[in-house]
């Protein structure tokens, strides 16, 4: 019951409440209460001049105005001759005449008390379940096309999944063209990949297509602390979508209540084991629940109990990944249909400035670039924009405001061109796109470098190379201002290296010493680990592995000491152009290390490139309790 009604009904209430005591009230003021041998007394007397007697009551007034009421031991005619006698001007209203009003009112109250539990039952039972007579009812929800009716027509970038679950429709519109050769309808699909990228808006344009009936639910939503209540629920939710077959009942975030059976080291959680078994017995029981699918999604398959994964429950299982370069361009253009843009926008660049983004990612840039156009006052969205949204979505909001003294900005634009500087010159690293040293977010400065085409693995070459842009920016504050005033600016710069690097040797074998031997740590604790069987490492081992991890970082620090020192110039005229504009695009920087002069019509100092990409390599950021900290975190692939 939402706040509104229930406002509407107490002040019913109180209106009732307040009428009846205002009836009780008036049946009372001015009237004195006698006793029975006083108003003998008064007829005696002839003080009394007038009277209504009624059962029991006797209600009259005096010759003075006083009016008065008594309860009377005889029935009301005896006593009505008895003051009728003494001259008493007398009223009878028999008993059968009327009825005691204030019992009236008070049954109306209790009525209206009932009324308001009556519908507080009823809200309670059509509001998903959650009422107490309604405790182990399912919590599914119906969607309909007042919710929005999604086709896959609203879905892009996943061309794989759409066209494993296209043959779910077909079945759904036309069971028998599947029947007639024996084919049974899919009971499950399961739907697996990273959040946000349109695991439910797939399973709803599954029943939009088939036009079909959609519940869905969350996997929580099953798990209560009273063991058996799950178990309730799940029978009751396949109760509800039998009557509504065909249909489609979507669990989003199964593992909640899918994990496996007795896994951990405290044991079993009986109430979600007691869901889980319901769950499998309903999609695989003696019942066939003919046209009901189950469709799932998660982000954590690894965890699931095997039964559910098996043929027959969970028939199929769609990855559905992040989008490549083609798919983020039609996933722009599916979000851009409603956001009015001008003519220089183009999605195909932006698709390719944006490698690893999902479907939620782009759906937020072009949102933020709507906002952006907004605040600026614009008819319509154009490329700077977006350019600026993406910027905002990688690094976060620009701070003009933050003070930085002239040394901290020299260090940091010679700290950034030397990230810049290696990433030039190193083999099969990514061309720069942007070198800026306007703080954003945390950072005081960053290096982005734009991938030509989205990349799914690396090979040794550009783990090297990478190792040797993230040591530049240490090894530039090395070689301009010397061992004794290099700051903590690299700090991540380095965490970064050595991650990569100890991966580089315990995961990756390029590590002649180490051999071809996986030595990566397990993400369990070191507890959990031993538990699982997992493997010792040796001290002598570990001692070896220690040593080739700073080897290649160490390499990667004289690789790029090297080059600072042979291409000092082209260096040094990359440093004075970010004090200069503060933000530098690729062609800007090629140009300056060319030896040609930067052409660009507004030097307020903004953002004028085409905006940021992935990795961002490079960023300087001040310490906790000031100073310059360190950043640089790149995509390992």
């Amino acid at each position: 019951m939402n706040i509104r009604n229930l406002s509407v009904y107490a002040i019913i209430v109180a209106v009732a409440i307040a009428f009846m005591m205002a009836l009780q009230a008036n049946s009372t003021q001015n009237i004195e209460e006698w006793s029975y041998s006083k108003v003998r007394e008064g007829a005696a007397n002839g003080s009394i001049v007038k009277a209504t007697v009624e059962n029991d009551r006797v209600v009259g007034e005096t010759s003075d105005g006083t009016k008065f009421f008594a309860k009377v031991l005889e029935t009301d005619f005896e006593f009505a001759a008895y003051l009728a006698e003494k001259g008493v001007d007398v009223d009878v209203k028999p008993a059968s005449s009327g009825f005691n009003f204030g019992f009236v009112m008070m049954l109306l109250f209790f009525g209206m008390i009932g009324f308001l539990l009556y519908m507080q039952y009823r809200q309670s039972a059509g509001g998903g379940g959650r009422g107490a007579m309604n405790f182990g009812k399912s919590r599914a929800r119906l969607l309909t096309d007042k919710h929005g009716r999604v086709t896959f027509a609203d879905v892009a970038g996943v061309d794989e999944a759409k066209e494993e679950l296209q043959e779910v429709v077909e079945f759904l519109q036309d069971p028998s063209k599947f029947q007639r050769l024996g084919g049974k309808i899919p009971k499950g699909a399961l739907l697996v990949g990273p959040p946000g990228t349109g695991k439910t808006l797939i399973a709803r344009a599954v029943a939009g297509e088939a036009n079909v009936p959609f519940f869905t639910i969350s996997g929580s939503d099953f798990v209560e602390m009273f063991v058996g209540v799950g178990a309730s629920r799940v029978r009751d939710m396949f109760e509800k979508a039998k009557q509504n077959a065909p249909c489609i009942i979507f669990i989003d975030e199964i593992d909640a209540v899918g994990r496996s059976r007795g896994a951990g080291l405290g044991g079993g959680n009986d109430e979600r084991e007691q869901t889980l078994n319901q769950l499998l017995v309903e999609m695989d029981g003696f019942e066939t629940n003919e046209g009901i699918i189950l469709i799932a999604a998660t982000n954590r398959p690894d965890v699931l109990d095997p039964a559910l994964l098996r043929p027959g429950r969970f028939d199929r299982q769609v990855t559905v990944g992040n989008p490549d370069v083609m798919g983020r361009e039609k996933i722009l253009l599916v979000h851009m249909r409603n956001v009015p843009t001008a003519t220089d926008v183009n999605p195909k660049v932006i698709a390719r400035g944006t490698p690893g983004f999902s479907g939620a990612d782009l759906a937020n840039l072009v949102n933020e670039a709507a906002l952006l156009a907004a605040r600026r006052g614009k008819r319509a969205v154009a490329m700077v924009e977006f350019e600026d949204a993406k910027d905002k979505v990688l690094m976060g909001p620009e701070r003009r405001s933050m003070v930085m003294s002239e040394d901290e900005k020299a260090l940091t634009a010679w700290h950034e061109a030397g990230h810049a500087i290696v990433a030039l010159k190193t083999p099969a690293a990514d061309p720069v796109h942007k070198a800026t040293i306007i703080p954003r977010g945390r950072a005081l400065g960053m290096v982005m470098q734009l991938p030509e085409d989205d990349k799914y693995s690396m090979s040794k070459v550009q783990m090297t190379s990478r190792l040797a842009i993230l040591m530049g920016g240490r090894a530039a504050e090395e070689v301009k201002f010397g061992k004794e005033n290099v700051t903590a600016g690299a700090s991540s710069d380095i965490q970064q290296a050595t991650k990569l690097a100890r991966a580089m040797v315990t995961k990756w074998g390029y590590s002649e010493k180490v051999g071809f031997v996986d030595y990566s740590e397990s993400p369990n604790n070191s507890f959990l680990g031993q538990q699982m069987g997992q493997a010792h490492v040796s001290e002598e081992t570990s001692q070896v592995i220690e040593s080739e991890v700073k080897g290649l970082v160490q390499e990667g620090m004289d690789t790029a000491m090297h080059i600072l020192t042979e291409f000092r110039d082209q260096w040094s005229a990359i440093a004075e152009g970010l004090l200069e504009y503060e933000t530098l695009t690729g062609d800007e920087i090629n140009t300056l290390i060319a030896g040609g002069q930067i052409d660009r019509p507004d030097t307020d100092g903004g953002d004028n490139g085409p905006g940021s990409a992935v990795p961002v390599i490079g960023k300087r950021k001040p310490k906790p309790k000031g100073g310059l900290g360190g950043a640089g975190e790149p995509s390992p692939a």
